[in-house]
């Protein structure tokens, strides 16, 4: 590879999550289909920011979370804030977790990521009915939360192996 081309290679690999990040803010796509007449959907950008914060916090800065949480509300048509609380909390308690973990265990972060989603969705239904009187469904936060714990293994592997990638590639130069 030339020069030019790893300098492009090792940008996109550091710059994974951020991109992820503000692609699923900006668009406000979830993961949503439909099985049996069940809608199954869960939250990808919980996932990046638990995982990301979670395993090297350098990449995804608290600020451009926060900006991400902002510019989600008002592509979700929520009030301005909302996710930026939601995703800031989530941040929290990942990086709580990060000091209390000696050797990381996938399993381990699997019941970590559960107890998170189920305090951000509780604080985002808590949020959203008290303060603002919105309608949402508990039923269906609470599924999301679900799908979203079950989909973790799977999605932590891949960002693993991202993230095995930029070490490798940081390692050559």
């Amino acid at each position: 590879m030339a020069r030019g081309d790893i300098k492009i290679y090792q940008f996109l690999l550091n710059g994974f999550p951020i991109i992820l990040l503000f692609f699923f803010a900006l668009t406000g796509y979830s993961f949503s289909f439909q099985i049996f007449k069940i809608n199954i959907s869960f939250n990808f950008i919980h996932l990046i920011v638990f995982y990301w914060v979670l395993r090297k916090p350098e990449m995804l800065g608290y600020g451009l979370i926060f900006f991400a949480g902002v510019i989600n509300d008002v592509v979700q048509n929520l009030p301005i804030g909302v996710s930026s609380i939601n995703y800031l909390l989530l941040c929290v308690i990942a990086s709580f977790f990060r000091t209390r973990t000696l050797v990381p265990n996938l399993i381990y972060d699997w019941i970590l990521f559960f107890i998170a989603i189920l305090i951000i969705s509780s604080i985002h239904f808590t949020v959203l009915a008290i303060f603002f009187d919105g309608s949402i469904s508990y039923g269906a936060l609470m599924s999301t939360a679900f799908f979203s714990f079950l989909i973790y293994p799977a999605v932590a592997k891949i960002f693993n192996q991202i993230y095995l990638l930029g070490l490798k590639q940081e390692n050559v130069e």
